[in-house]
């Protein structure tokens, strides 16, 4: 059945000439409220020029060199009798060569101090910071961390330098008009604009700690370490990636939020070693299916599965099972949202965790402090006839595991190295492997791992975890 929407006959319902007048005025006026073309010449002029001129000030280029010893082509080029016909300077001889990159960096204390990435400093030998008014100066490196993608530099200036104020990056919402201000591919300081494309994008795989800012403003090679600024001349992130196959950008960039760099600036500061708190619990990311399991209104968070006896979270009276979804207020997406919200945090302090047990919101308050290294490492060298001569193995302890970086479990024995040539090479060991049962016995500790391996045995069955899957391995039968 079809039915047909009539517009409302003001005479005949009563309400006069005027009311429809008034009725059409307000409609057009909405209307042109909405879209409507300049009505100055003020608002002709209307530019990103005031803000541009109050950031480019802090904004520099930054440029690295370093040497490197080319290889022969052929080893015979070193040949005494090879030299004794062609000369000392026979190009198949080792040379030494200069290479050299660029980026970009950001002024945030008038005293010198810019932040930059790490990968743009990456073996510098030699760092050249050239401010927007042309002076050059050598740079020190006051803390380099490649987990975050950071580093913080410092210069002598002749004055106080302009800086860039650091702004709040969780107050950016998707659409939310930003610049981006650098060096790409060095043809000199450069502005472009865009929106903000999405926030908490942590399925980025570029650093150890991901929740990046994604914007389409134009990003390119030597933007690296740049600024991302809001509309009120703030510093909201540091561009540090594009997505491209070609090179260039494709307006799919991504920076790094200006809350982790205030964590990385307070440590290159106060002289201290960047060190992240722990809390002691692990889980697996909430799946549209555990949602609905769960009865939760939202897809998101992470499900407690691995609490560490006597840990932080153990005390505070977190339980397996239980649903994190947020930490101080702040949404959790999945646990590599938990991870770079713990790492904005100081060790010492504490952290409100929202969580969700048997249907029922509450707040837990976890103390945050220092990964330990319980157990002990008990670095080992494995030797002798069995299948793991040649390894070295390791206690892994919360400290090893955050040493050894994302991804690195934080129970069991752990591969440190493989001595080439040896047994557990032969066999295709590898550093990172986890060593989790050896002839009917589950390992937990270096010292357990020893007693078996100093038996003699005509058989092997040795089983491995290796980024995340099982391998197994049959010597003997």
């Amino acid at each position: 059945m079809t039915k047909t929407i009539r517009a409302l006959n003001p005479a005949r319902h009563g309400l006069g000439l005027i009311w429809a007048l008034l009725i059409v005025m307000l409609a057009v006026s909405a209307g042109a409220e909405e879209k409507r073309v300049p009505r100055s010449v003020a608002e002709i002029k209307l530019s990103f020029a005031p803000i541009v001129k109050k950031v480019a000030p802090a904004v520099v280029n930054i440029y690295t060199k370093r040497i490197v010893q080319t290889r022969p082509i052929s080893p015979f080029f070193n040949d005494p009798y090879f030299r004794r016909f062609f000369g000392r300077n026979f190009r198949g001889l080792p040379r030494k060569r200069v290479l050299g990159s660029l980026g970009s960096g950001v002024i945030v204390r008038a005293d010198g101090v810019i932040i930059t990435n790490a990968h743009v400093i990456k073996g510098a030998q030699q760092i050249t910071v050239v401010t927007a008014d042309r002076w050059e100066y050598e740079a020190k490196v006051l803390l380099r961390d490649p987990r975050t993608d950071l580093a913080v530099l410092r210069i002598k200036a002749k004055s106080r330098l302009p800086v860039l104020i650091l702004g709040d990056a969780d107050e950016l919402e998707v659409g939310d008009l930003v610049l981006a201000v650098g060096n790409p591919f060095g043809v000199g300081q450069t502005v472009t604009s865009g929106i903000v494309s999405a926030v908490s994008r942590t399925s980025v795989g570029i650093t150890d700690y991901r929740s990046f800012i994604q914007t389409d403003a134009a990003i390119n090679p030597g933007n690296s370490g740049g600024a991302l600024v809001s509309l009120d001349g703030k510093l909201v992130g540091i561009n540090t990636a594009i997505y491209s196959k070609s090179g260039g950008s494709v307006g799919i960039g991504f920076a790094i939020p200006s809350s982790m760099v205030k964590s990385v600036l307070r440590s290159a500061l106060t002289g201290k070693a960047l060190m992240r708190p722990w809390i002691g619990a692990q889980g697996q990311d909430v799946t549209p299916d555990i949602a609905l399991s769960l009865g939760l209104e939202k897809v998101g968070g992470i499900i407690m599965s691995d609490i560490d006896v006597g840990g932080p979270a153990d005390k505070a009276g977190l339980k397996n099972g239980d649903v994190v979804t947020a930490i101080n207020g702040r949404a959790l997406i999945n646990g590599q949202s938990l991870r770079f919200r713990l790492a904005l945090l100081r060790i010492g302090g504490k952290a409100s965790l929202t969580v969700y047990r048997a249907g029922k919101k509450r707040q837990v308050e976890v103390t945050l402090i220092a990964p330990p290294e319980v157990p002990l490492r008990n670095v080992t060298t494995l030797s002798g006839t069995s299948p793991f001569a040649g390894a070295t193995v390791a206690n892994l302890s919360p400290l090893l595991a955050y040493e050894l970086g994302a991804g690195a479990p934080n129970k069991g024995v752990i591969i440190l190295k493989v001595e080439l040539g040896s047994p557990a090479h032969r066999l295709r060991m590898a550093p990172g492997d986890l060593v989790i049962h050896v002839n009917g016995h589950d390992i937990k500790r270096v010292a357990g791992l020893r007693s078996l391996t100093d038996r003699r045995s005509n058989r092997w069955l040795v089983r491995l975890r290796r980024r995340g899957q099982v391998l197994t391995l049959r010597l003997g039968g």
